[in-house]
């Protein structure tokens, strides 16, 4: 079963534990939503799904801070009991004494951020619907460029490196290389990232490996970014007859999602770079409803019929 670890959203959200006591390195979070817990400290569980994470913004809060101190214990204590994965409480509204020891008692986890409610939800969700997402290893190299994640594949040895090497010099943002880890986190998107071990660098043959963030700085680098784009590198073949035009969209499938993608073949000369980036705000561009290649024809038409009503 697909799971992260709570100290892994510890860590990632920045969030202050204030129950060290309670062992935190194998609670396990499953899902990727959130509960808040109002009408539970009320006494209302029907449908209630203890496997989320428990979030105590600030109605939450004042809620039970309204509440005598024996109401506030047996409110809290019916929450913790139900074996919660852990709880949050946001803007810097730090629980009392009353709560911290039920907490320790059930062994539940209590945390505390001063970020609101709505931004820290927010956020929490992303990620965790990033990190429990379907997931599949592949063999390429993901760089974000001009914004767009561009995927980068093909045979080893045919240059991928080097090219996300050239395209980290020239501004851009490396996700990954050699393995890309694909997250489904919907129907229609695909985020890529690094495994943890090989994070920010590149293996450069007759080099060696390098860090990335490093050499070039921590603006080189990001953790995740959808995929947007799969440039497919190749050797050059000369009976293959190689897309010219561009109007019909060719795609890769991952996980059952269709993602545009180019074949892009290998010659002596050939700046890939530069062609990286232009395939990045050619995909831009049509995302936002211009196409050149349709635009090309429309011309050749016009001027096709404005020659034959001159006849």
């Amino acid at each position: 079963m697909n799971y992260v670890l709570l100290d892994k959203m510890i860590e990632h959200m920045k969030v202050t534990n204030l129950t060290p006591d309670v062992d935190t390195s194998s609670i396990k979070i499953t899902v990727n939503e959130i509960n808040r817990p109002a009408l539970q400290l009320a006494g209302f569980f029907s449908r209630y799904t203890n496997e989320r994470v428990q979030i105590i913004g600030i109605v939450e809060f004042e809620y039970l801070m309204s509440m005598s101190e024996e109401e506030r214990h047996d409110s809290f204590k019916r929450l913790v009991s139900t074996v919660v994965p852990c709880v949050v409480f946001t803007s810097s509204n730090r629980p009392d004494e009353v709560m911290i020891n039920l907490a320790k008692q059930y062994n539940v986890p209590l945390l505390l951020t001063d970020i609101t409610t709505s931004k820290f939800s927010a956020e929490l969700i992303r990620w965790l619907g990033v990190q429990l997402a379907p997931v599949i290893s592949i063999h390429g190299v993901l760089i974000d460029v001009f914004g767009e994640g561009v995927l980068i594949t093909g045979e080893s040895g045919i240059g991928k490196s080097e090219t996300a090497l050239e395209l980290i010099k020239r501004g851009h943002r490396l996700v990954s290389d050699d393995v890309v880890e694909i997250h489904k986190v919907s129907d229609v998107t695909l985020v890529g990232q690094s495994p943890d071990i090989t994070k920010h660098f590149i293996e450069l043959r007759g080099i060696g490996i390098i860090d990335v963030k490093t050499l070039f700085g921590i603006e080189s680098v990001e953790d995740t970014h959808s995929i947007d784009l799969v440039i497919q590198l190749e050797e050059w073949d000369k009976d293959k007859e190689y897309d010219r035009l561009g109007i019909e969209r060719q795609t890769t499938e991952y996980m059952g999602i269709n993602v545009t993608s180019h074949s892009i073949p290998i010659r002596p000369g050939r700046n890939l770079a530069i062609i990286v980036e232009t395939a990045a705000v050619n995909h831009r561009q049509r995302r936002m409803g211009y196409n050149a290649a349709q635009e090309l024809y429309r011309r050749v038409q016009e001027n096709i019929m404005k020659r034959r009503e001159d006849k």
